[in-house]
């Protein structure tokens, strides 16, 4: 029995090799460079396979002896096709950390296929979208006949990998989504906003194609979901401006020149920053008869969040509890899921009182 982490030298792959390790996992590392595999392989005395997702004949080889994937090397939009079709034909279990909206989609439609070979797909085993999913599963059981779903999310503190800059910057220029009665539909970047009340203070959010989009129908079947992110209202304007720009945004070009600026930045958050940054989430449901909940939760900063669930989740799949098909965090494995991580509170704001209470 063999877990793979293919990624495994980037910034977040590395978060979950030390997570790994932290538990007693064995692991198989992979990627593309040998140059960057091999010596991290050796300074953690593991067995390393180096391969090219571009070379589609040679990864269902690769994947000989494994169980199961974590696949995190993004963006994922290029690399998720290659590595959920060598599991298909490999009997191999998927699990990746991606965020983005159309990768979610892509494994749904592999979802009866992954049935019929036995192995589950979950895509958004980390940040992206573990904490959404599951206040999304249970706001929508605190009201059964939800129509409308709004979740939230900021941070306190921490920062951003150079693997998140480089899938945003691939994103430059591109509309925002939403979905209305069960079709994702595209809008325009920030096109709404409103006031969160996250734990501690409210904050400014504006929308954006956050992986509930997509992961919170297939959770809950609510038809209505708005995603948004807590923004200051000065860099809301520079997002305004942005939308006329957005032809520019989309030239090759400048999204070189974006990734050169990406690539001389530090790897991602320091140890420091994460260890004392938050994680704060929020959501709201709505029925056709004016009811409505919320609910909110407080994590882990979102680089920790990410290697303890990619791990944690990984630990569930090879004791045997992987349910097969196309799955989200919540759908597998429950809307209490997120709570296995010490660090994770949820409050649901009582009706009689208005005030946030722990649930």
């Amino acid at each position: 029995m063999s877990l793979m982490l293919y990624g495994a030298y980037g910034y977040t792959g590395k978060l979950i090799l030390e997570e790994a390790q932290r538990r007693g996992m064995q692991l198989l590392l992979a990627g593309r460079s040998r140059e960057k595999l091999e010596p991290l392989a050796e300074s953690a005395k593991l067995p390393f396979r180096v391969f090219d997702l571009q070379a589609p004949g040679d990864i269902g080889k690769q994947l000989s002896g494994v169980t199961a994937v974590i696949h995190a090397a993004g963006p994922f939009k290029y690399t998720a096709r290659p590595m959920i079709e060598a599991c298909l034909q490999a009997g191999v279990h998927y699990l990746d950390i991606t965020g983005e909206i159309e990768v979610f989609e892509l494994a749904a439609q592999y979802g009866t296929r992954a049935a019929k070979a036995g192995i589950m797909l979950l895509p958004g085993a980390g940040f992206d979208v573990v904490p959404t999913d599951c206040l999304a599963l249970f706001l929508k059981r605190q009201l059964p006949d939800a129509t409308h779903l709004q979740l939230a999310f900021s941070a306190l503190g921490g920062g951003v990998s150079r693997g998140t800059a480089t899938t945003m910057a691939e994103n430059l220029g591109k509309k925002g989504a939403v979905r209305r009665d069960g079709e994702i539909s595209l809008v325009p970047i920030g096109h709404k906003t409103r006031t969160v009340p996250f734990k501690g203070k409210k904050r400014f959010a504006m929308t954006i194609p956050w992986g509930d989009v997509s992961t919170a129908w297939y959770s809950t079947g609510i038809p209505n979901i708005e995603t948004y992110m807590g923004i200051s209202p000065k860099a809301y304007r520079w997002v305004k401006w942005q939308r006329r720009l957005g032809w520019l945004l989309r030239q090759d070009w400048v999204r070189r020149q974006v990734k050169k600026r990406i690539r001389k930045r530090p790897p991602g958050p320091s140890e420091e920053q994460r260890r004392t940054s938050q994680s704060l989430v929020w959501g709201q449901v709505s029925n056709d008869k004016g009811a409505v909940r919320q609910a909110r939760l407080t994590c882990p900063e979102g680089y920790t969040l990410t290697a303890f669930f990619a791990c944690h989740i990984a630990e569930k799949v090879l004791a045997g509890q992987a349910p097969v098909g196309f799955q989200t965090p919540a759908k597998a494995y429950g809307a209490d899921l997120i709570l296995e991580m010490e660090g994770s509170e949820r409050e649901l704001l009582h009706s009689e009182t208005g005030h946030f209470e722990p649930a």
